[in-house]
């Protein structure tokens, strides 16, 4: 197999590639990621995105530890910490309490993606403001 590849190379055969083929090349290279790209940068920001819906999900259960200890909510993270809850570095969070018996949290990752929001009634991660 070796001595047919060196005879064809040193009769005058075909040297390399030609420009066409490696513009092929090149061009289907380029079609893959102009696919591929969008799609990462898309996953990115979904990940972004559940990051701080988790940590408001965390922070919804520290806060009601808290409440069950103390008969009001709060509006610091250091009482959350104290209940359990550990923030993300890259999550930016506000602690709103309506009321004693209501809460409204917000959050959102430094990194980008939409602002969530959770509120005590009812108790899953949104994008429209609490009420």
């Amino acid at each position: 197999m070796n001595t047919k590849i060196r005879k064809r190379m040193q009769a005058g055969g075909e040297g390399g590639f030609t420009l066409i083929e490696l513009l092929v090349v090149i061009i289907i290279i380029a079609i893959l990621a102009a696919i591929a790209i969008p799609m990462y940068l898309s996953q990115r920001q979904k990940g972004w995105e559940a990051n701080a819906r988790s940590d408001l999900r965390n922070a919804a259960v520290a806060q009601e530890s808290y409440f069950t200890d103390n008969d009001t909510y709060t509006t610091t993270e250091a009482n959350l910490t104290a209940e359990g809850f550990n923030p993300s570095a890259n999550v930016t969070m506000d602690y709103i309490v309506g009321s004693a018996t209501r809460y409204c949290m917000s959050a959102v990752n430094d990194n980008g993606g939409d602002k969530f929001y959770i509120d005590s009634d009812d108790g899953e991660p949104t994008t429209t403001a609490c009420s």
